[in-house]
């Protein structure tokens, strides 16, 4: 099976701490969730409701020495844990169309695959058949922001 956790909030905490001016200077932004969905936490793996606070910075989520190196976007809520879940999908994931982008162990991409709403899981377990897949970064795959990173289980 697969493990996907939320990212650690002890990095962001700080930010929330800043003024405008300061996340400016970091090319960050303070915002406010206008609605109920579409300002999707990377911490929690939740959308934030309307009216919530949440930081939107550039993030590198794919921190590896090798042409697939990625960052983009990411929006951050305070003060929420890190989501964790076993075998089945966070709440952030549902209804969207997700980019599944494989890894072998070097970080280098063996595959990828678009997920269609409700078809995230069986994609997800097609694509760690492949023992050679190390983990799989997911993105939303209109915006091309990272969801989360989905693991191999290794219980």
């Amino acid at each position: 099976t697969y493990s996907i956790r939320g990212l650690d909030p002890e990095p962001f905490a700080p930010l929330f701490r800043l003024d405008d001016a300061g996340l400016a200077a970091i090319n960050a932004r303070r915002v406010t969730a206008t609605a109920d969905r579409g300002f999707p936490c990377r911490i929690s793996l939740e959308d934030a409701k309307a009216g919530e606070a949440l930081i939107l910075l550039h993030h590198t989520s794919h921190d590896v020495e090798t042409p697939y190196r990625s960052a983009y976007a990411i929006y951050v809520r305070p003060g929420v844990e890190a989501a964790s879940y076993r075998g089945e999908l966070p709440p952030v994931f549902e209804g969207r169309p997700l980019a599944l982008r494989a890894f072998d162990a070097d970080g280098m991409l063996r595959t990828a695959r678009l997920a269609g709403p409700g078809e995230a899981d069986g994609a997800i377990r097609d694509l760690f058949a492949d023992t050679a897949i190390s983990y799989i970064d997911a993105h939303n795959a209109a915006h091309g922001c990272f969801a989360a990173r989905i693991e191999r289980d290794a219980a």
